[in-house]
């Protein structure tokens, strides 16, 4: 499945049914008197959060949506029916903006949330509306309203419990697919990940969500490699897992690269809990890792634990660990 979190659409709600000018016409009743119903109420647009989904692509094709008319009334008093709602399925993250991308309108946290983005028109009213005892065969009636209709924006960021951050190829698409059900793809050269995975980790009958964040290069808050795009998704993770190789020579420059541009791009991110995980521990000899860590941990604030995505019980620790940092 393609990944798109940026789309506009039109949306249109259905109008109003006309109300009806009829006259009660019988055999034997040579006056009857009004009997036009109402117009029915025309369809409006909602849209509701899934958490099955995780991308925007499906508007990507289908960029107008019109919800259904009301039925016009008609005489003996029938009442038109109402248009049909139309409902539209969106990611959990997704954020609805005006037409000019900047006025946040709903923003959408939890599954199953419902927001009305434009509603039906009211119907019309039959002439049996305007009788009285002044006017005993009004010929007046009422057009339904006009629906609303707007160009709107939805913008995905994704949520998640924990968002792994790191150089392109640091083996956060491998973690990802060891420690939780997601199947991101992966090869040993960079940017195999062109956009952000999500996956879930069980551990003690607790879950956790996880979102591997595409690899972030020099330059990445100002749109170098795969651009800023990405760097929006890190906003809702509530933990940030700093994923290294620990096999790169510049340990401490992989490091200060990923900070500084989180940090370029939003300050906030920076004050996100952090835990430091060094992978591919199983290329070097065990006392080479410790000695590695032991550096690597000086003036550090954040937690440096060690990982090797072969190893099971590796595998359990950072499960273990995840779950203090998000619970």
């Amino acid at each position: 499945m393609k990944f798109l979190d940026q789309v506009k659409i039109y949306v249109k709600a259905g109008n109003g049914g006309h109300g009806s000018p009829s006259f009660r016409r019988e055999k034997f009743i040579e006056y009857g008197g009004p009997d036009g119903g109402d117009g029915g109420k025309g369809g409006s647009i909602l849209l509701r959060s899934e958490r099955n989904l995780n991308t925007l692509i499906d508007y990507r094709f289908q960029q107008h949506h019109k919800a259904g008319r009301g039925v016009n009334g008609s005489g003996q008093n029938r009442t038109g029916h109402g248009g049909e709602n139309l409902f539209l399925k969106v990611p959990i993250g997704t954020q609805v903006f005006e037409e000019d991308n900047k006025t946040l309108i709903y923003d959408f946290k939890k599954e199953g949330e419902e927001f009305i983005v434009v509603n039906g028109g009211k119907g019309g009213l039959g002439n049996t509306r305007f009788k009285s005892s002044t006017n005993r065969a009004p010929k007046k009636f009422t057009k339904g309203a006009i629906g609303e209709e707007y160009i709107i924006w939805l913008q995905l960021k994704t949520i998640a419990d924990v968002g792994i951050v790191g150089l392109p190829n640091a083996g956060k698409s491998s973690l990802l697919a060891a420690i939780t059900n997601a199947t991101p793809k992966i090869a040993n050269y960079k940017f195999t990940t062109l956009n952000p995975n999500l996956g879930v980790a069980t551990y003690d009958d607790k879950e956790i969500t996880l979102a591997d964040i595409p690899g972030l290069v020099e330059g990445a808050h100002e749109g170098v490699g795969l651009g800023i795009q990405f760097l929006k998704h890190i906003e809702r993770c509530k933990t940030l897992m700093h994923l290294i190789d620990i096999t790169d020579e510049g340990l401490e420059n992989a490091y200060q690269q990923v900070k500084k541009e989180l940090g370029s791009y939003s300050k906030e991110i920076l004050e996100k809990k952090e835990i430091i995980v060094l992978n591919k521990t199983d290329l070097l000899e065990e006392e080479e890792v410790k000695e590695i860590v032991k550096n690597f941990s000086k003036n550090k604030d954040s937690e440096v634990i060690t990982l090797s995505t072969l190893d099971k019980g590796s595998i359990s620790k950072v499960k273990s660990k995840l779950l203090a940092y998000v619970s």
